[in-house]
């Protein structure tokens, strides 16, 4: 009876498990790009994006990120996600959640794409940012965030891209929004299922079975 037991639990919970394949829910990479930020370890550049409202949340799977050529010698891109700076009295970066891993010099014209080193998951509903720095002063060369002209970022599953929601920072702490502008980005993202009815009723019950077995040592 308990290898059946187990055997039962171990295939809901690999049911829960099993991500579905990853849904491209906004970009706006098919646009021209009409210009660029210039990133730098003194000039931080962050835009914000909402998620969808999938109750189980969903899991990062990648950012894929509009480069133009880079300028004089940069070096050590790093791209991050952030939290929203809490309280919200305004929507600002937080802090971050993790580095993700892709090229640390993506210094030709192309369109890069950056992994979470690790599960990174993203509650539903909720303001993130995708935060962009580097390792040399801007006045030693920066790497170029690709912009577009408009706001067009096809969005699916109730995500919304950045509409303007852009901000800068020196220091990676201290962030100011500016004008308007639409960097180059998408985020593909797999949504993450609730648990089934089967999988609450097996749990509940293990729950029950080691409170009984407790109480009665």
């Amino acid at each position: 009876m308990k290898t059946i037991i187990v055997t039962l639990a171990i295939g809901l919970l690999t049911q829960q498990i099993i991500p579905a394949q990853g849904t491209l829910y906004v970009s706006n990479l098919g646009q021209t790009s009409t210009g660029s930020y210039a990133v730098g370890s003194d000039s931080w550049y962050a835009a914000v994006f909402v998620t969808g409202t999938n109750v189980g949340g969903y899991l990062l799977d990648s950012v894929q990120l509009a480069m133009t050529d880079a300028a004089g010698n940069p070096s050590s891109f790093a791209v991050m996600i952030y939290s929203e700076k809490l309280p919200a009295i305004a929507i600002l970066p937080g802090s971050s959640l993790g580095i993700l891993d892709g090229s640390a010099n993506p210094s030709t014209a192309d369109v890069y794409t950056y992994i979470p080193t690790s599960s990174m998951i993203l509650l539903p509903y909720t303001e993130y940012f995708i935060a962009l720095t580097a390792g040399t002063t801007v006045a030693n060369g920066a790497y170029d965030w690709s912009l577009a002209g408009a706001n067009l970022y096809n969005p699916t599953g109730d995500w919304s891209g950045s509409s303007g929601g852009v901000y800068t920072s020196s220091n990676g702490s201290s962030w100011i929004p500016i004008p308007a502008a639409y960097p180059q980005y998408a985020i593909t993202a797999t949504p993450i299922p609730e648990p089934s009815p089967s999988w609450l009723i097996l749990l509940g019950s293990g729950v029950l079975l080691y409170v009984r077995r407790a109480f009665h040592r």
